[in-house]
């Protein structure tokens, strides 16, 4: 505080003596930091008065936080804590609150050290600010009672600073903590912290621990008296913040009341705006709102395109079985379809190379291929015919399917054309089939690959849909056991569709483009010096 107001006065002089000589003596934009200090002052001058006079807990927080963001945002952390222990020695009960937030400005402090490289002072400070915080919540935590949200907050802290940390009290800190929050949630009606906590618990990725408060407290929001329509707003804004935990358990909420409330047709409407909405946010909770509608018996109102929806949905979620149904039912219910080519033609790649499903593979590929009208889908379904009858080696029939490929496409289709061409090169010169293609056929298809499932890499594109030309990022996922500190070399075997780009085995992630229209397969096989990891498949639209 003592720096800061000479800071102030040093600023006078310069506009005393600017203003007695007509030369402006400050510095382009001085004025305004000015300004920003003399505010800054004034808001710190008037949250420490509402501090000493309220005895309102809740405003105390709220002042607290905003006085805490004055220093923080300028990283003045011992200028806080001064002020913090100064005001603690003015006012006995505001103990909880005074060592809380000087634990929390050491924590802070000791951040930006680390981040702005300041190694001096961390080095020579550091075990003194940790000292400090651990005392100062150690007393905010005995002097809290549990239901004072001052008493929650302080126990994260202090767990975020053991999981920080990485030390053997990590895990007793967590629960503690979580029964802290568990007896927080029984004590009080104010449910607020109760999110917030469940906020931290979220991107420290510990989901499970968030939903179950998550759901507390949508369950003591849907207590009070809320109408159906504020309920809505609510879980609107939380999906606005993008948080798909909390929007949906309020949705579920909304929802119950909802089935009591509205008609089938009606339901069916909400059902739908909220399936919608969460087809990129939350697939699967966009699938359960898909199920809900059929299970209100309004299947019906799964019209074309939300069928259509629906089926991507599952399959950009990786539920290739459940997305293969919805593709069957939407061939049946819609067969006329301007798009029941292309879902036919990922039936059959999700049979063959998903499900191990030779058979319905071949069938819904001659299905296309028999069509008189020339598409992508039709020139795409006899390449998958003869690459399936190569690699099953069947030769002739092979060579027949890429012969008609290559007549039908004519000077068409130049990037299925090109795969055609070197699969007949290949039988034509008696060679195995490309290497990378054979093993992420035998991948999939052999029957000792039946543990390949699919769930220890994944191939995560930055769109599933694209312009031709348009520039797609290709990256995979790998889940392999701990290694210790040595690196796991790993190999990336591309195949497929793979557009513009030929990646190399050492590229585990690379950029491509497409010329041509079409659904485009793009497989992997990840493999390590102890043998395959596993396989994954992706199908790109190109419009």
């Amino acid at each position: 505080m003592i720096k800061r107001k000479y800071q102030i006065i040093l600023l006078n002089l310069f506009f005393y003596f600017s203003a007695l000589s007509g030369i402006s003596f400050l510095p382009k934009n001085l004025g305004f930091c000015y300004l920003a200090l003399a505010q800054d002052d004034n808001k710190s001058n008037l949250l420490t008065n509402q501090i000493i006079k309220t005895q309102d807990k809740a405003q105390l927080l709220k002042a607290f936080s905003e006085l805490k963001d004055i220093y923080f945002k300028e990283n003045k952390y011992n200028e806080l804590i001064e002020l913090l222990k100064s005001l603690g020695q003015k006012e006995k009960n505001l103990a909880p609150f005074i060592n809380f937030y000087t634990a929390l400005s050491r924590y802070q402090q000791l951040k930006y050290l680390e981040e702005a490289q300041k190694w001096d002072e961390y080095f020579e400070q550091g075990n003194a600010y940790k000292e400090q915080l651990l005392s100062s919540l150690k007393e905010a935590i005995s002097s809290s009672l549990t239901q004072e949200p001052v008493n929650l907050y302080s126990r994260f802290l202090l767990w975020q600073f053991h999981q920080d940390q990485q030390d053997t009290f990590c895990e007793g800190a967590l629960e503690e903590l979580w029964n802290s929050a568990l007896e927080y949630a029984k004590a009080t009606s104010d449910i607020q912290p109760l999110k917030e906590t469940a906020d931290q618990f979220l991107s420290y990725n510990l989901k499970p621990k968030a939903r179950e408060l998550y759901s507390i407290y949508v369950e003591k929001l849907s207590q009070e008296k809320i109408k159906d329509s504020e309920l809505k707003e609510i879980a609107l804004k939380f999906y606005k913040e993008g948080n798909s935990e909390l929007a949906s358990a309020v949705y579920d909420v909304y929802l119950k009341r909802a089935e009591q409330a509205l008609s089938k047709e009606e339901l069916a409407v909400v059902l739908t705006e909220i399936a919608k909405a969460f087809l990129d946010l939350d697939r699967l909770y966009a699938e359960k709102m898909f199920k809900k509608i059929e299970e209100a018996g309004t299947k019906n109102a799964l019209t074309e395109e939300l069928t259509l929806l629906r089926g991507l949905n599952l399959e950009k979620a990786g539920e290739y079985s459940q997305a293969r149904d919805v593709y069957l039912d939407f061939i049946e219910r819609f067969p006329s379809a301007a798009s029941s080519e292309k879902v036919n033609l990922k039936i059959g790649i999700t049979s063959a190379y998903i499900l191990r499903d030779i058979q319905t593979a071949k069938d819904h590929f001659k299905k296309i291929a028999a069509s008189e009208t020339i598409s992508s889908e039709v020139i795409s379904s006899l390449y998958y015919l003869g690459l399936l009858n190569q690699w099953e080696g069947d030769l002739t029939k092979a060579k027949e399917y890429y012969n008609c490929l290559l007549e039908k496409a004519k000077d068409d289709f130049a990037e299925t054309k090109v795969l055609a061409e070197e699969r007949l090169k290949e039988i034509n010169e008696e060679k195995n089939l490309d290497y990378n293609l054979k093993t992420f056929l035998d991948a999939c298809l052999k029957e000792e690959s039946a543990a390949l499932k699919m769930d220890k890499a994944q191939i995560n594109p930055s769109v599933y849909s694209a312009k031709k030309g348009e520039e797609i990022n290709i990256a995979p996922l790998v889940f392999t056991e701990p290694s210790g500190c040595l690196q796991v070399e790993m190999q990336y075997l591309w195949s497929g569709h793979t557009g513009k780009t030929k990646p190399l085995t050492t590229m585990p992630a690379f950029n491509t483009s497409y010329s041509e229209k079409g659904v485009k397969e793009i497989n992997l096989v990840v493999v390590s010096p102890s043998g395959i990891i596993d396989r994954s498949i992706i199908l790109i639209d190109i419009e």
